[in-house]
């Protein structure tokens, strides 16, 4: 899947832009999303890096075939109606594990939304783990990362970091992307 991955995005003129850190483990936010187009690129990225990200995405497209296909992909479904306990059930993942990697859309749906959710931000800091700060860029075609960050458990702060980081980002519908706040 590497070579074949890296291969499309080549076709397709897309550059991959990525620093990851030395740790097996971390929390991967990407933004914006804007489009179903984030999730086939996004793999495409995650296949042409050869990174061992598990994505987390709404229960209801893990349905029928697509179920053991996107587990298998790294797929993780979360119940929106139902996630009472998400954070601390990943907490406990990254404490179990020598390597894992989790990715989260902050936003939590393509369309425009007023805040990130800020599961993410609880899940690294609660875990001691770093943040990677990704980013789609459909106008420049790029698919990279920005900085990592440490959790300094001043959200409001570190927050402000993580939004100097994607003031400029393009995504495909620029229209919804997201506002640049947190929700506490």
């Amino acid at each position: 899947m590497k070579r074949i991955s890296q291969m499309i995005l080549k076709l397709l003129g897309w550059q991959l832009k990525f620093q990851l850190p030395e740790s097996k483990k971390y929390v991967f936010i990407a933004y914006p999303h804007t489009s179903n187009w984030d999730f086939v690129f996004g793999m495409l990225a995650k296949w042409a890096m050869d990174m061992p990200l598990n994505w987390v995405a709404k229960h209801s497209i893990f349905w029928g075939p697509f179920r053991p296909l996107f587990i298998a992909m790294g797929g993780i479904p979360l119940n929106r109606d139902k996630s009472v306990g998400f954070i601390q059930k990943n907490i406990e993942l990254f404490n179990s594990r020598e390597q894992f990697v989790l990715g989260l859309m902050p936003e939590g749906t393509r369309a425009k939304t007023s805040v990130f959710k800020s599961g993410f931000y609880h899940i690294a800091n609660g875990a001691n783990v770093p943040i990677v700060l990704a980013y789609f860029d459909y106008k420049n075609k790029i698919i990279g990362t920005v900085k990592i960050i440490h959790p300094s458990s001043d959200i409001e702060s570190d927050f402000l970091i993580i939004k100097e980081c994607y003031e400029n980002a393009n995504g495909y519908r620029p229209q919804n992307q997201g506002e640049l706040e947190i929700k506490k």
